[in-house]
């Protein structure tokens, strides 16, 4: 009866606990910081991305500009009043009307056929200019969720480093008390801890400000993104050798070359070509507050008025049409340069990301290399810390291993594998600089999503 009492009187108590701790972890979101896969931050940066955002604005501009160039075919209905305010005295040029009705239409243009196909090239140098946002909006919160999450790993080594340091300090600090080892001994132990907590400072400060870059760019809280290890996928090895594709961006800067020559085109045809229009107009003609009916010589002012016809506008001399088309050639050759340049850049950005990959990939070869062998040394030291050297004490023995060598080998062993995490990182930030210049982005983010 007792334990069940005890029950009855901690379970309320356990509730309203779970329910306050639940509570704290509503009202205090940001302090609490999860594991977020790299799929989640490169959707979340493509999604708040200033860039693409501006980019789909402009998206929704062209496809109203081209359906605008359109819409010139079709019907255009106005209506209008001309009840007058005051009594009209004499003939005012037209018949009064209380009303009237007004239909134009565009029924023959071959200039209009350019602005509409300058439109749409617009349109689409604008999708083409939005996809490449998304991707430039990927690779930025690709790169720096793979450069936050290494340099993790490299605290979590840099922590380590700490510990070992500062035992080594403490040996030393009771070799030199003993008068077993110099003071310079110590004095340089402490220059070791020095330079490793300066590294380890550095490290913060980059954690940091890639925790600020990544919630800039996802739109999540300050310090709430742990990288994922497991949600990163493999970075392919690629090489500046392999068939590239045509960046959105390139692409873009085409179709916005073909639009302003379509324009062009359409400006110099507007000087040469006729177009035709339809009209047809409706008028509800009064004679309330005006004589207008005295000028009329039997019947009076029809109260019904009907016209319609066909313009047909034949250019003869429009200077102002002339310059325009000189304007619009001058921006379409612009625009073409521009378009070169872009491809011209990419491809020196190309042989540029290629030569630097080729060294990135030896260095990480050999950082790889000597952590490997900073291992194996210490796996050396530590046997013999734990069962001695073998050696003896006759001449030309070698001296046993003193603790503070096996805290050399632990320390210098972290510094290489936290010098081969930097080196594997750069090498897959290059190797993802150069898919983006090769135009492969949509495989790795197909990876990505994947993943």
């Amino acid at each position: 009866m007792t334990g069940t009492n005890h029950v009855k009187k901690t379970a309320p108590i356990r509730a309203a606990l779970a329910a306050s701790l639940l509570l704290s972890g509503l009202l205090f979101p940001a302090r609490l910081a999860a594991q977020v896969s790299l799929r989640t931050v490169v959707d979340l940066a493509q999604r708040n991305s200033s860039a693409v955002k501006i980019a789909d604005a402009d998206v929704q501009k062209t496809h109203a500009s081209l359906a605008e160039s359109k819409d010139a075919i079709y019907p255009a209905i106005q209506f209008s009043t001309g009840i007058p305010t005051f009594p009209e005295v004499g003939f005012t040029g037209q018949p009064p009307s209380i009303f009237s009705v007004t239909v134009q239409s565009l029924v023959f243009s071959i200039p209009q056929k350019h602005y509409i196909d300058a439109a749409r090239s617009g349109m689409n140098a604008a999708i083409m200019r939005l996809k490449d946002a998304r991707e430039q909006a990927a690779l930025d919160a690709s790169s720096a969720y793979l450069e936050l999450d290494a340099v993790n790993q490299e605290l979590a080594v840099a922590n380590k480093q700490k510990e070992l340091t500062d035992r080594l300090v403490d040996i030393e600090q009771q070799r030199a008390e003993a008068g077993v080892d110099p003071l310079s001994e110590l004095l340089q132990a402490k220059l070791t801890a020095a330079n490793l907590k300066y590294a380890r400072l550095h490290l913060e400060t980059r954690a940091a400000t890639l925790a600020k870059q990544l919630a800039t760019l996802t739109g999540l809280p300050l310090g709430s993104i742990t990288p994922d290890h497991a949600s990163i996928p493999e970075i392919p090895a690629v090489h500046g050798d392999e068939p590239a594709r045509t960046l959105p961006g390139i692409e873009s800067a085409r179709l916005m070359a073909l639009s302003h020559e379509r324009t062009a085109k359409g400006d110099r045809d507007t000087n040469y070509l006729p177009q035709m229009s339809f009209f047809a107009q409706y008028n509800r003609n009064t004679t309330i507050l005006n004589d207008v009916a005295s000028y009329f010589v039997g019947d009076a002012l029809p109260a019904n008025n009907f016209a319609s016809g066909i313009n047909i506008s034949v250019p003869l001399l429009d200077m102002v049409h002339r310059a325009k088309s000189r304007e619009s050639a001058a921006d379409a050759l612009r625009a073409r340069v521009e378009a070169e340049q872009a491809e011209h850049q990419n491809d020196i950005q190309i042989a540029e990301l290629t030569g630097t990959l080729r060294e990135l990939d030896a260095q990480a070869e050999i950082a790889s290399l000597k952590q490997q062998i900073a291992a194996d040394q210490l796996k050396t030291v530590e046997t013999q810390l734990e069962n001695g050297n073998g050696a003896g004490s006759g001449p030309g023995a070698q001296p046993q291993v003193s603790p503070k060598a096996g805290q050399e080998a632990r320390i210098d062993e972290r510094q290489k594998y936290a010098d081969s995490l930097e080196a594997g990182f750069e090498l897959s930030k290059a190797r993802l600089d150069l898919i983006r210049a090769l135009g492969h982005m949509e495989d790795w983010l197909t990876e990505v999503h994947a993943k």
